[in-house]
């Protein structure tokens, strides 16, 4: 069977079968429900550890299998499909990087591997905006710009990784259509437990974290980033699986987030603080164990370009239906709510 230009969809066939690797976290529950809203896709979810108990109607129609991407042997997770989705990652645990680049760098060469084997005609890829090189100024760049990541944080130096394993795959494999897409950081308050334990760690309780406790922001001088909410991915996701598109495409909600708006959002004071103080202390407390994450990764958030997302609204015809500060309220207000779902990453 081949992909049709305009669908996506194997000709004779209704459904198209798409493979979603990770696809019980962040992006993955927002890819699934974006590719089962319209009942247009028959989905195979994978993830390490699948949904317990009845499923709720958002992943009825869903079929999951349980696989790990650093030891299981793919190629019969993908067999049949007629693309894949990779979104398999893990950002903890940063004190142990060998156990984030099995996953993450080893797991998406074997899941390359396992697609090159079983010709799956089509792959999208996760990769991010901490991929991108470090710039100097605020113009947005586009897909071409490089692609060395954002700092030495070992978060950057695997998405980096990943770009040159997706040229590779690319030179070796031009039969297969190949999407990756670099979203900004990715919000909704369905993982807002998750990411509260994954960057605030275990002494971040979510009362602490109610917006009502917390008078004063410190801001690093300078940070302004972009967001875009899950469930806009997710739709981008479903619709590079689906069409006959190929190559980059940044994704980011509308606006940027700098320290007026946080300040505006926690309806707090903020006060800003020298960056290098801020990343040293950061270092200090990840080093002491009482922060899960490390000063480099302060530095990628610095450094990290603003993106233009005109490509992806070109050719995938995106647009996100959540702003940058939508896409961070929603997992503000889902934090002290212990928000989450029934998937095993995202639950409370």
């Amino acid at each position: 069977m081949r992909l049709t230009q305009q669908t996506g969809r194997r000709e004779g066939v209704d459904n198209m079968k798409v493979v979603v690797i990770g696809a019980s976290g962040n992006l993955g529950s927002a890819t699934i429900r974006a590719l089962t809203a319209d009942g247009a896709a028959e989905v195979v979810a994978v993830a390490r550890r699948a949904p317990d108990g009845p499923r709720t109607h958002e992943h009825a129609s869903v079929e999951w299998r349980v696989a790990d991407v650093s030891t299981a042997n793919l190629e019969p997770v993908v067999e049949g499909a007629d693309a894949v989705v990779h979104l398999a990652w893990k950002f903890q645990p940063t004190h142990r990087p060998e156990e984030t680049w099995a996953t993450n760098a080893v797991g998406t060469r074997r899941v390359l591997e396992a697609v090159a084997r079983a010709g799956v005609p089509a792959l999208v890829c996760a990769s991010s905006v901490a991929a991108y090189s470090p710039v100097g100024h605020d113009d947005p760049v586009d897909e071409t710009w490089e692609t060395d990541g954002a700092s030495s944080a070992a978060y950057c130096r695997e998405k980096a990784y990943v770009e040159r394993a997706l040229d590779a795959f690319a030179c070796a494999h031009p039969e297969v259509r190949l999407v990756r897409v670099r979203p900004a950081f990715v919000f909704q308050r369905s993982a807002a437990s998750e990411q509260r334990r994954i960057f605030g760690g275990a002494l971040a309780r979510p009362e602490l974290l109610d917006r009502r406790r917390i008078p004063v922001v410190p801001v690093p001088a300078g940070l302004r980033f972009q967001a875009v909410h899950a469930g806009d991915v997710g739709r981008a996701l479903a619709t590079a699986a689906t069409t006959d598109v190929t190559g980059a495409y940044n994704l980011s909600g509308d606006g940027v987030i700098g320290r007026d708006e946080l300040g505006e959002l926690m309806d707090a004071r903020t006060v800003e603080v020298p960056p290098r103080l801020a990343r040293h202390g950061l270092d200090g407390a990840w080093y002491a164990r009482l922060a899960p994450v490390p000063g480099s990764l302060l530095d990628a958030v610095m450094q990290l370009p603003l993106m233009s997302t005109a490509r992806a609204e070109l050719e995938l015809g995106w647009q996100p239906r959540h702003s940058a500060i939508d896409a961070l309220e929603a997992v503000l207000s889902g934090i002290p709510q212990k928000a989450g779902s029934e998937l095993p990453p995202l639950r409370p």
